[in-house]
């Protein structure tokens, strides 16, 4: 378990620099450079992810069991899921009108997904994990938001065409991932 709360600490104090940190992240690119902040970023994101992936599976051989997942959770997560997928997909689509309400639709992606396996993970691994992506998500996507407010922050107007590009990618992105991927990476089929 250390491991993986070695990994979370890594993972989400480097996410959460632009959040908590502004001055010191802006003193650090100017210091090492845009190419240099994003390269050292990118080190340290990568290292914090391989932790939380061993710890994880190290903490999974031998699970605390907290409570067992009601019935339907599975559904209930695999639609939540495809939800987080569609906000995912809304952060990198042009012109949509999710990005243009949400604003920070990647981070609200991430807090609805660890949501959904929260509610179909009862082990003391899966609360840690998917409890830390959930806060991380919510309280960067409210604060994020705030601060474009405070900003006077636009996003372009999103259209019709953009809204259904994004829920089309998000689809396909769940499909793949929840069809093929998911067992593949995680050994759990989350559909049966």
């Amino acid at each position: 378990m250390a491991i993986l709360i070695l990994g979370l600490i890594v993972f989400i104090g480097v996410h959460c620099t632009r959040l908590v940190a502004p001055a010191w992240r802006d003193a650090q690119v100017a210091r090492f450079g845009e190419l240099g902040w994003k390269g050292l970023y990118s080190v340290a994101s990568l290292v914090g992810l391989v932790l939380i992936v061993w710890g994880y599976g190290v903490a999974r051989r031998v699970p605390t069991v907290l409570w067992s997942p009601p019935v339907g959770a599975r559904h209930l997560t695999a639609l939540l899921v495809l939800i987080a997928f569609v906000l995912i997909a809304a952060a990198y689509v042009p012109g949509n009108r999710i990005k243009q309400s949400i604003g920070h639709p990647m981070m609200a992606g991430v807090a609805v997904w660890a949501l959904g396996h929260l509610l179909a993970n009862g082990t003391l691994n899966a609360v840690v994990l998917f409890a830390v992506f959930l806060i991380w998500g919510a309280v960067g996507a409210v604060a994020l938001r705030g601060r474009d407010r405070t900003a006077g922050v636009r996003y372009p107007v999103g259209t019709l065409t953009g809204d259904t590009k994004t829920v089309i990618v998000g689809l396909i992105a769940w499909g793949v991932f929840a069809f093929a991927l998911h067992r593949w990476l995680i050994g759990v089929s989350p559909l049966g």
